[in-house]
C-alpha cells in the first residue's frame, strides 16, 4: 500500500513521531495505521530503555492551581536546551494540570494517571523521550491546599528553574506573591524551628562554629578580637531556664559596669533581643519565619506577616536538578564518539 504525507500526518499528530519514523512505520506496517502507532510505541519504549541510565539534571518546575488545590512538579531533561522545547513546556504544563485536578498519592500514582490522550502519564513519558531524544522524567510533585480564606502565592523564576507555591491565611495573593519571591530567593526548608530535628540543629551549630574558628584564625593574623562560639543554633534550644539564665548573665554584666540599676530597664531588652538573635543562627538559616523578610529587612517574615494580621501556611520550593549529581561530560568528545570520528 502506498504511504502518502497525509497519512504520516496522520499519525505524526496522534504519536508524537518524527516524519522519518511515521513513515518507516507506515511502510512496515503496509499502511495499517493502529499497527504502526503500536510499532512505534514499541521502539520509543525501546529508545527510552537505552535512555534509563542517563542523569536528567536539567528541566523545568510547572505549577498548575484547580480551585482551592494547587501542584508543582519537577520534570527533567539531560540539557537545559530540551527544557525549551514546546513539547517539553507542553508535557510540563499538562502534567502539572493532571496532578492538581486528580491529587494522586505519590509518583507512582501519578505516572499511572490516564491523560487526555487516553495514555497514562509513564506512557507519555516514554513517548516524549522517544520523540525528543533526550531522557524525560517524572521526579517529582507536591500538593498544596488552602481554604475559601486563604490565598496562594504563585511564583517561578529563572524561567521556571525553582518553582514556588505558598499558602497564607489573612493578607491578599499579592502578599503571597511576594512571600513566595522571598521562598526562592532564601531557600527556606521548613516552615517553622518546631520542624528542626535536635540531632540536626547540633550538627549545624558545629558547622557554624567550624567557620567561626577559621574566621578567627584570620582575624588573629590582624589583632582583631576573637569571635565567640555559638552556644545555640535555634528557638527550640532556649527553655525558659535558659532565657533566665540569659537574663541574669545580662545583669551581673551590667553591675560589672557599675550601671544605674534604675536605667536597666532600658537596657535589657535591647541586650535580650540580640542574645536571642545570635542563638538562633540555623533557624534564620533554615525557617521561613525566622528569616529576614527581603521586601522588609526591618523585620523578620514572622514580624512582617503579623504586623499584616496575616500568617503563613505552608509553603513548597522546588529548583530544578537539587540534589542531583550532575555528570561531567565532554560533549565534543560525546559529539565526535556518536559521528564515529
Amino acid at each position: 500500500m502506498a504511504v502518502t504525507a497525509a497519512m504520516v500526518k496522520e499519525l505524526r499528530e496522534k504519536t508524537g513521531a518524527g516524519v522519518m519514523d511515521a513513515k518507516k512505520a507506515l511502510v512496515e506496517t503496509d499502511g495499517n495505521m493502529e499497527a504502526a502507532a503500536e510499532l512505534l510505541h514499541e521502539k520509543g519504549a525501546a529508545k527510552a530503555a537505552k535512555k534509563a541510565d542517563r542523569v536528567t539534571a536539567e528541566g523545568l518546575t510547572g505549577i498548575a492551581v484547580n480551585g482551592n488545590v494547587a501542584a508543582l512538579v519537577e520534570i527533567n531533561s539531560e540539557t537545559d536546551f530540551v527544557a525549551k522545547n514546546d513539547q517539553f513546556v507542553t508535557l510540563v504544563k499538562e502534567t502539572a494540570e493532571l496532578i492538581a485536578s486528580e491529587k494522586p498519592a505519590d509518583n507512582e500514582a501519578a505516572l499511572a494517571l490516564v491523560t487526555k490522550t487516553g495514555e497514562t502519564l509513564e506512557q507519555a513519558f516514554v513517548q516524549a523521550t522517544s520523540t525528543i531524544g533526550e531522557k524525560i522524567s517524572f521526579r517529582r510533585f507536591a500538593l498544596s491546599e488552602k481554604t475559601d480564606a486563604q490565598h496562594f502565592g504563585i511564583y517561578q523564576h529563572n524561567q521556571g528553574r525553582i518553582g514556588v507555591v505558598s499558602v497564607i491565611e489573612g493578607g491578599d495573593e499579592a502578599m503571597a506573591k511576594q512571600l513566595s519571591m522571598h521562598i526562592a530567593a532564601m531557600h527556606p526548608t521548613v516552615l517553622s524551628y518546631t520542624e528542626l530535628e535536635p540531632a540536626f540543629v547540633h550538627e549545624e551549630v558545629a558547622k557554624m562554629n567550624h567557620d567561626i574558628d577559621l574566621d578567627n584564625e584570620s582575624r588573629a593574623m590582624v589583632d582583631k578580637a576573637p569571635l565567640p562560639h555559638l552556644v545555640y543554633g535555634s528557638k527550640s534550644q532556649l527553655t525558659d531556664e535558659v532565657i533566665a539564665k540569659a537574663e541574669e548573665d545580662i545583669k551581673a554584666e551590667l553591675t560589672a559596669e557599675h550601671k544605674p540599676e534604675k536605667i536597666w530597664d532600658k537596657i535589657i531588652p535591647g541586650k535580650m533581643a540580640r542574645f536571642m538573635l545570635d542563638s538562633t543562627k540555623v533557624d534564620q538559616e533554615y525557617t521561613l519565619l525566622a528569616q529576614v523578610y527581603v521586601m522588609d529587612d526591618s523585620k523578620t517574615v514572622e514580624a512582617y506577616l503579623e504586623s499584616e494580621n496575616a500568617k503563613a501556611v505552608s509553603f513548597a520550593r522546588f529548583e530544578v536538578g537539587e540534589g542531583i549529581e550532575k555528570a561531567e561530560n565532554d560533549f565534543a568528545a560525546e559529539v565526535a564518539a556518536q559521528a564515529g570520528l
